[in-house]
């Protein structure tokens, strides 16, 4: 089992940034891509950014150039820096991690709120 705590959600003014953090413990080894999901109220949830054990990335087009994702395997943390934020990007914003025998998102964290808003 792979268990995922996020933080560093808030509310934070349109235009301004804010990092959130997501620290792994667990089953590490049994994970490869970690990756930050959103859900806006009536919305689906859709995916922002990925990262691989080796750091490649890629992002949503709505975040490309404004969301940088990193990782820090010694440490077992994936970071979301979050510049020029705008009040569409306002959601919950989930951590997961994709299981190396399925492929599939299998371990979720509990999900942190950004609320952009003047």
């Amino acid at each position: 089992q792979v268990q995922l705590v996020e933080s560093g959600g808030g509310l934070v003014q349109p235009g301004g940034s804010l990092r959130l953090s997501c620290a792994a413990s667990g089953s590490i080894f049994s994970i490869n891509v970690i990756a930050w999901y959103r859900q806006a109220p009536g919305k689906e949830r859709e995916l922002v950014a990925a990262i691989t054990k080796i750091g490649s990335g890629n992002y949503a087009d709505s975040v490309k150039g404004r969301f940088t994702i990193s990782r820090d395997n010694a440490a077992n943390t994936v970071s979301l820096q979050m510049n020029s934020l705008k009040p569409e990007d306002t959601a919950v914003y989930y951590c997961s991690a994709r299981s190396v025998r399925t492929g599939l998102y299998e371990y979720w964290g509990q999900g942190t709120q950004v609320t952009v808003s003047s």
